[in-house]
């Protein structure tokens, strides 16, 4: 007897980008650009997804990024969070995280995960250059 179900899997997508003020206008530029770049580099089906927690570095209060990422196609009923990332001195200005759970059919589907703008520096180990990590 053949089993034809499916085997569905959770997985997560990391992506980051950086704004070039605290504005809305910035904020909504960057994140706009980086769940378009994440939804088409994934393939995303927004149907898919589970929940979304997006964090923000103290320096970014104009708009909320999920309130954006709300306006996307078909994002109205996803869960979405916001969070202010830990203060860490050494990190990024501007700096908008987030990562998204979301249920698959294919466990071995590849995963983008997507770093912009400044956050290119946040992920050395994806093949970019080096992280501002303190040394003391």
């Amino acid at each position: 007897m053949e089993d034809n179900s499916v085997s569905w899997k959770v997985r997560a997508i990391r992506g980051a980008t950086t704004a070039s003020e605290n504005s809305v206008a910035a904020i909504r530029e960057v994140v706009t650009e980086l769940m378009l770049a994440i939804e088409s580099e994934n393939s995303l089906d927004v149907n898919e997804i589970i929940s979304v927690t997006f964090s923000v570095t103290r320096d970014l209060d104009a708009v909320f990024p999920a309130a954006i990422a709300r306006q996307r196609p078909n994002w109205d009923t996803v869960p979405l969070l916001d969070v202010q990332q830990m203060y860490v001195e050494s990190d990024l200005d501007f700096c908008i995280r987030c990562l998204i759970h979301f249920n698959t059919p294919d466990p071995n589907q590849p995963i983008h995960h997507i770093y912009q703008r400044g956050a290119k520096h946040l992920r050395p180990d994806w093949g970019f250059v080096k992280a501002r990590v303190p040394t003391h």
